[in-house]
């Protein structure tokens, strides 16, 4: 039985009680790129994991109305840049705010060898060569295989829960 107090009028539908139980898992916030028919693409995201350690792996979800939908699923390779919590500004430039090109206006980028966008200054960066994808709902799920990871300073990441931007504090 959930502790939620709902309306007796207004029941909550099977998503928007996901969206609410949602709201309490903090994610890191990353920024996808790719490079992709002569230009940069970037989007702000939380839907990231780990996939597989052999092949080194990672998943990105992507909603199929982002404009990084159609490079991604076109099987341009990509990179999962790992914000630091001093990077909101570039999380909020790539969160739609701005279009195109504009996004990378805050932050530090550079171009791997092949193209790919990364954050010089990320928390981490997974530049990652694609795989495969399949839409599922809403979404596209993109495969890729890690190629190389960096990453800078202490650990501390961007954290995205119940709707706003936190800081992650460890316990003594």
């Amino acid at each position: 039985m959930n502790d939620v107090t709902l309306s007796e009028t207004e029941p909550m539908t099977v998503a928007e009680q996901l969206r609410m139980g949602l709201r309490r898992l903090g994610k890191a916030v990353v920024v996808i790129t790719c490079w992709h028919e002569g230009r940069r693409w970037a989007m702000t995201a939380t839907a990231v994991s780990e996939l597989s350690m052999d092949p080194p792996s990672l998943l990105v979800c992507v909603n199929r109305t982002a404009s990084l939908h159609g490079p991604l699923s076109e099987g341009a390779n990509f990179c999962v840049n790992i914000l630091h919590a001093d990077q909101l500004s570039v999380s909020n430039a790539c969160a739609g705010k701005m279009k195109g090109e504009e996004r990378f206006r805050e932050g530090q980028w550079e171009a791997s060898d092949c193209g790919t966008p990364y954050l010089r200054d990320a928390q981490a960066h997974f530049l990652c060569e694609y795989r495969s994808h399949f839409d599922y709902g809403t979404h596209a799920i993109v495969i890729g295989e890690v190629k190389h990871v960096g990453w800078t300073g202490d650990v501390d990441p961007l954290i995205y829960v119940d709707g706003g931007y936190a800081r992650a504090v460890r316990f003594a």
